[in-house]
């Protein structure tokens, strides 16, 4: 996990802040993200210990001078595994990383085992993420939970899966959204090819 890079959307989910406040950050080099082609589309990535500061930016780090957070996001950065960080803005100030970046691991075991449960196969319905092991797509049933559908209501009708995916399809939808082609979407609403009356009849 130390090694492993994340995307904008990862780093969202696993820190809690909103993608826009990820891409600001990196936009203004508080977290210096690496660039990484993929195909033919170049995309930033984060380490982990630039993660640990997303998190403690969620916690209200953005309050303190910018020249500050540079320099506690550099500390991080360097030393992902220190325990307590100070500033200086007119007194002694110490920030404790440790709870926050044992918060995040956490997160981000719960990533790795959600995109573990997932494959994306261009043989099976075109490369559209499905359940390992199904052609139950993360989609559809993310989409059901959107709609109000309970997950006992999921699992009735789709047996082949369980409490634990069927809950953890939000998180994969945000954290892991589709590149190039739209998904294959049957359930999505499309206009009808015909539409046929019949009489109602009632019997004497």
């Amino acid at each position: 996990m130390a090694d492993k890079k994340y995307t904008a959307a990862e780093a969202s989910v696993a820190t809690t802040l909103p993608i826009r406040t990820v891409r600001r950050l990196m936009d203004r080099q508080l977290v210096r993200p690496r660039r990484l082609r993929a195909g033919r589309s170049v995309q930033r990535v984060l380490s982990r210990g630039q993660l640990v500061y997303l998190r403690l930016e969620a916690e209200g780090l953005g309050l303190l001078p910018i020249a500050e957070r540079r320099k506690i996001a550099k500390q991080i950065e360097i030393d992902p595994e220190i325990d307590v960080v100070s500033v200086s803005e007119g007194r002694a100030v110490q920030i404790h990383v440790k709870t926050f970046r044992e918060e995040l691991d956490e997160r981000l075991e719960k990533l790795a085992r959600v995109e573990s449960l997932v494959v994306e196969n261009p043989k099976i319905m075109r490369g559209t993420p499905v359940y390992r092991g199904t052609r139950i797509p993360v989609d559809l049933v993310a989409d059901m939970l959107k709609q109000g559908a309970s997950v006992e209501e999921i699992l009735d009708g789709y047996p082949a899966l369980d409490r634990e995916k069927v809950e953890l399809a939000p998180l994969y939808v945000k954290a892991f959204p589709h590149r190039g082609r739209p998904p294959v979407r049957p359930w999505a609403k499309r206009k009808p090819i015909r539409i046929a009356y019949f009489p109602l009849t009632t019997e004497k």
